[in-house]
């Protein structure tokens, strides 16, 4: 039973990926139209489907939304019944479907036609009334779906969804979109912190310990333990850091020392320690932190002494 169960996986995912290299045969010249029709198109993209088609249309919606191309899903049935009126003049209109014969399809088509919007086919059959009836077409044709039976819809979907991704992946290209504007879209979750959390908004609200290097062992074991971060930066007058004091750096100062009541802070910090700059990305400095196996970072703009951040800042944001 188990053998052929890993059969019939292994097949499943074989005929879809012969399926999806099939599409590079698919990326012609109606191709780059269309999605240099839906760059310069000042309105949105309007996708629209049947059956699992339609699901694939709205996944397809969401990644062009979240690239930075303005669309929206608009379902077969429902447009013949009152929908339609989600098109507007400057929208480009995308009907997705496998067969392009399916009779929602057949009404909804010559009606967009009639108000003159840009019509992009993603047609499986390119003899079909879809794809005859289409300003640009762009081929999706499977030799067969995965289901034993060659009727469930599962290869035709994925060639759907791989040629959709394609569309947006050059629509990002096109427009030059970064991981600045990508991150506009997705403020929320792990996600958006990636993107927009910076240095600058964690470390303020910690402790900011500090000692002058002519300062004592005492003080400087009374200023870590009172600021609770296992560190202190060891800065001059002006707030300038000269370097910092560790946990790890009394205890090797203890191993190694044993005349400690002459010991002052400039005698057992470490020079030139790793700083970040409070405008980094909050997970960049938590790549340092791995980088370098430590948990705090000096936070200096122009080597003034600002604060410290803590690998539990990140730990608490959900980046670790």
């Amino acid at each position: 039973m188990s053998s052929s169960i890993r059969q019939a996986a292994l097949r499943t995912i074989e005929l879809e990926a012969q399926s999806v290299k099939g599409l590079a045969a698919f990326i012609d010249s109606d191709f780059e139209k269309a999605v240099q029709a839906i760059a310069a198109c000042r309105g949105r993209v309007v996708v629209s489907g049947i059956g699992k088609s339609a699901v694939i249309a709205q996944k397809m919606v969401a990644t062009f939304n979240s690239t930075g191309t303005p669309a929206v899903f608009m379902h077969a049935a429902d447009a013949i019944h009152g929908d339609l009126g989600m098109v507007q003049q400057e929208d480009v209109v995308m009907v997705i479907s496998k067969s392009g014969e399916s009779p929602e399809i057949k009404v909804l088509v010559p009606l967009i036609r009639n108000f003159g919007n840009t019509l992009i086919a993603m047609v499986g059959n390119t003899t079909s009334f879809l794809a005859k009836n289409a300003s640009l077409l762009i081929n999706t044709t499977v030799e067969q779906e995965a289901c034993p039976n060659n009727l469930a819809p599962t290869t035709s979907t994925t060639a759907q969804l791989v040629m959709g991704d394609a569309i947006a992946i050059c629509l990002m290209e096109m427009k030059g979109f970064q991981s600045e504007d990508f991150a506009k879209f997705h403020p929320g979750g792990m996600l958006g912190k990636k993107l927009y959390l910076r240095v600058s908004d964690l470390y303020t609200g910690n402790e900011k310990p500090a000692v002058k290097k002519d300062q004592s062992l005492k003080e400087v074991i009374v200023e870590m333990t009172g600021k609770r971060l296992g560190i202190t930066a060891v800065v001059d007058d002006n707030q300038q850091l000269l370097g910092i004091i560790t946990d790890g750096d009394l205890r090797r100062m203890l191993e190694n020392t044993t005349a400690i009541n002459s010991v002052t802070a400039g005698e057992i910090m470490t020079q030139n320690p790793v700083t970040i700059q409070p405008d980094e990305l909050a997970v960049n400095a938590l790549d340092m932190l791995r980088k370098k196996e430590i948990s705090q970072l000096a936070v200096t703009n122009n080597g003034i002494y600002l604060g410290i951040l803590h690998i539990h800042d990140l730990i608490r944001e959900g980046l670790i």
